[in-house]
């Protein structure tokens, strides 16, 4: 059986910037010993953050290379938006489009992977944290 891994936009941002950490289970996914998932959503957010420092351009092409890999993209359906806004009244801090995340790592009974230290204790989906460097 192979591990199923939804990734975050942060995780997706630290993939292209050469993070050991977020490779090995990238590489997993590309040589198809595990499964990866992403919402539509997360790679808007994706884009919208890599734009600001790269960018319109630049993140289009990003977000290309994300869906020319194995990495299974979910669009938004009336299944996903009930749960994600079940997460969303449990955690009312958490953004949508991070509700959407967990969302898609429990349809998919998923490790989260991500780089948010809240969204890492939601306490109902499995995640691992990958912090992102210190900048300094």
């Amino acid at each position: 059986m192979h591990d199923r891994y939804v990734l975050d936009a942060g995780i997706i941002a630290l993939y292209f910037a050469g993070n050991r950490r977020v490779k090995r289970y990238l590489d997993e996914i590309l040589d198809g010993k595990a499964f990866g998932y992403i919402c539509e959503i997360n790679i808007a957010e994706f884009s919208y953050h890599y734009a600001r420092e790269f960018g319109l351009d630049a993140a289009r092409t990003k977000a290309r290379l994300i869906r020319g890999r194995p990495i299974r993209v979910e669009g938004v359906d009336e299944g996903l938006t009930s749960i994600a806004a079940e997460f969303k009244l449990r955690h009312n801090d958490y953004s949508l489009a991070d509700c959407y995340l967990l969302a898609l790592a429990q349809k998919y009974d998923a490790t989260l992977l991500t780089t948010d230290g809240p969204l890492s204790k939601n306490g109902k989906v499995r995640a691992t944290l990958i912090p992102p460097p210190k900048k300094g």
